[in-house]
């Protein structure tokens, strides 16, 4: 599958993009880490907050300025960021992973022996039942780390259907551990199996999955990510 990228121009005019150096491109990564930092503990703090009404509508009116600072180009639909790596590797903006994302915990993700682990802990932004983590947050937590562990064995995939068992509620404030792993293939299909428990007694699975993911033929990654391009 096509993994490089193709450049964005910095006007959004027609001219020859450029593409950035790597150093240009770790500092403005560096830049979109520490706004979605303090993005999410703005998010945090709104939905902890029992400040006043008239508190709340000065707030409001100066988060109302501080958005108007960032104007100029914006991204539109489909276009894929150069701080990305799509569709293997790290995304800035992922509400999953993404350093820079206000809505992610966000979670960390190395290797394993036979797949992926993540780490993340989930803020009351996240919550479902009082206490406890959304179930919505729980699937797409296992998707991602479903489909990231695809593509770390080669098979960038797209989720065609997943299967999940919620065995216990996932608490919040509470450092977390999620798996994936692929189990299995045929042809383009690929199959795969995650779970999420605590840090602190991993082998009690708090909820589990099983995924069935497709790895589309080129020509059809290309028409639904447009910003792929074959690589030279």
């Amino acid at each position: 599958m096509p993994t490089s990228l193709t450049g964005t121009p910095p006007t959004g005019t027609a001219t020859e993009p450029t593409r950035a150096t790597a150093e240009e491109l770790e500092h403005h990564k560096a830049a979109i880490a520490r706004l979605g930092h303090e993005l999410r503990a703005l998010v945090e703090a709104t939905v902890r907050t029992a400040a006043s009404p008239d508190a709340l509508h000065l707030v409001a009116d100066g988060v109302r300025q501080v958005t108007g600072q960032l104007a100029g180009r914006r991204r539109p639909r489909g276009e894929i960021p150069e701080v990305d790596e799509f569709p293997s590797g790290a995304r800035m903006y992922s509400p999953v992973t993404g350093a820079g994302s206000p809505l992610a915990p966000p979670v960390q993700v190395t290797p394993t022996a036979d797949g992926l682990v993540g780490h993340c802990t989930l803020g009351i932004a996240h919550e479902g039942p009082p206490g406890y983590g959304h179930g919505g947050m729980s699937a797409m937590l296992l998707d991602e780390l479903m489909g990231r562990a695809c593509a770390a064995a080669g098979m960038p995939g797209l989720t065609v259907s997943l299967q999940m068992r919620y065995h216990r509620p996932v608490p919040l404030e509470t450092p977390l551990r999620i798996l994936a792993r692929v189990t299995g293939t045929d042809d383009r299909k690929i199959f795969v199996s995650g779970s999420i428990a605590t840090e602190t007694d991993p082998d009690a699975n708090l909820v589990t999955s099983d995924g069935v993911f497709i790895a589309p033929e080129p020509h059809r990654a290309r028409t639904l990510f447009p910003g792929l391009q074959a690589e030279p």
